[in-house]
């Protein structure tokens, strides 16, 4: 028995309509056109897209029911194994890339998640070599398939930071990027629901300040960098004047996102 999407969609409406047509285009597995016209479902396609509403009225991210996600010029695989990217990721990777004055021969990404910055690093640098970091072996399966989907070649290493790196990397790193965890261990009930009950708290809590993983990026980032090389990495809201200490080796600056929020430090090696 067929259903109207037209049907489909008045039954949700504590829904956003841009999501209840979203959920309905991952249920049929179709692109936005195909809503043209209003066509019919069959009874199989409008039980997936009821549960995917129920996912969605339980908090779940609608990104992570999609299963993929935009970023820069590719669409990436995204799920519960890492955080979902953000347009803020995405500023500080176009933030990067503008700092740099000649082709990279080296880039690394710390705390990578999906692989996201360190795939569009590759794709603005294709000579480069890049390597990412993570600390869970489930963002790193996940950034894997983002690597293979896209083409691209990128070493992912699991392990701390930089004890993940080859020491070969040593003083040679042009690009040092990332999106560590910054949120102080107070500031979780302060997140959005979907974010708190969703997306990884690894990959976000730092610890009790919410600059511990910024500290040490700073602290070691001195020894892993090229002359004049690179160091970007997106901060917290209430930190920069906190990172402009941290950093201070890099001759820093705080830039701001596109709500005009502190978001980014950048700095060069000396």
């Amino acid at each position: 028995m067929s259903v109207s999407t037209a049907k489909l969609l008045a039954e949700v409406p504590d829904l956003a309509e841009h999501e209840a047509r979203r959920l309905l285009l991952a249920a049929a597995g179709e692109q936005a056109p195909w809503l043209i016209g209003r066509p019919q479902v069959d009874a199989a396609t409008a039980d997936r897209f009821r549960g995917l509403v129920g996912r969605r009225r339980s908090g779940e991210p609608l990104q992570y029911i999609e299963g993929s996600v935009a970023f820069g010029p590719f669409e990436l695989q995204s799920d519960g194994r890492a955080l979902i990217p953000r347009p803020e990721t995405e500023r500080l990777w176009e933030l990067a890339v503008g700092e740099m004055t000649g082709t990279p021969a080296v880039i690394v990404d710390l705390c990578t998640g999906s692989g996201n910055l360190a795939l569009a690093c590759k794709l603005s640098f294709p000579r480069a070599r890049v390597y990412a970091v993570d600390i869970s072996a489930g963002a790193l399966d996940l950034a894997r398939t983002n690597r293979d989907l896209l083409g691209l070649e990128v070493d992912f290493r699991e392990g701390d930071l930089f004890a993940a790196l080859p020491a070969e990397l040593n003083g040679r790193v042009d690009l040092l990027i990332s999106n560590p965890p910054y949120v102080a261990q107070a500031e979780i009930q302060q997140l959005p629901r979907e974010v708190r009950e969703h997306e990884p708290l690894q990959a976000l809590v730092a610890g009790d300040r919410g600059t511990e993983v910024l500290a040490r990026i700073a602290a070691a980032g001195v020894e892993w960098l090229a002359p004049h090389g690179v160091i970007a990495c997106e901060i917290g809201e209430s930190q920069g004047r906190d990172c402009l200490q941290l950093f201070a080796a890099y001759d820093p600056r705080i830039e701001s996102d596109l709500a005009g929020r502190d978001r980014y430090v950048l700095g060069r090696a000396r």
